[in-house]
């Protein structure tokens, strides 16, 4: 048993995953300080200057109701933090479309392959193509 789950950590279809795991921790850490530091100032700003982060609803009976989430929780009393909600969607939007566009790519380039074409080379740089020609030009003169 232990031969195969070694075979099988090993394999290589888990070490990619692995791989696409950390790099997806990694972007997910990208996108939500794009969401956080970036994206939501401009929207609060627009909408009077509000930070969603701070939007939550106290869910407690007093009248005196808690003016920040931290000073909720460090009351003890339970909030529905639905403006932190708002910027876990946005950052769902912002990382699904980025997936969309990558798996769009690769399956346009997997439907060139399959087709036969080869994807399309990038024209060498200017000065190469003087070089080549000067070259040429030479071995024409010998």
């Amino acid at each position: 048993m232990l031969k195969e789950f070694r075979e099988f950590a090993l394999r290589g279809n888990v070490l990619d995953l692995a791989v696409g795991i950390i790099i997806g921790a990694a972007f997910t850490t990208i996108v939500t300080s794009l969401v956080n530091d970036i994206i939501m100032p401009p929207i609060g700003v627009l909408m009077g200057g509000v930070d969603f982060s701070n939007y939550f609803v106290a869910l407690t009976t007093t009248d005196v109701a808690p003016v920040s989430i931290e000073a909720a929780k460090t009351a003890g009393v339970p909030v529905l933090a639905y403006g932190k909600f708002i910027n876990a969607l946005i950052n769902f939007a912002i990382v699904s479309f980025a997936l969309f566009i990558v798996i769009r790519q690769m399956n346009h380039l997997k439907q060139r392959i399959a087709k036969g074409e080869e994807p399309a080379a990038a024209a060498p740089p200017r000065q190469e193509v003087l070089l080549e020609e000067i070259r040429d030009l030479l071995k024409a003169r010998a």
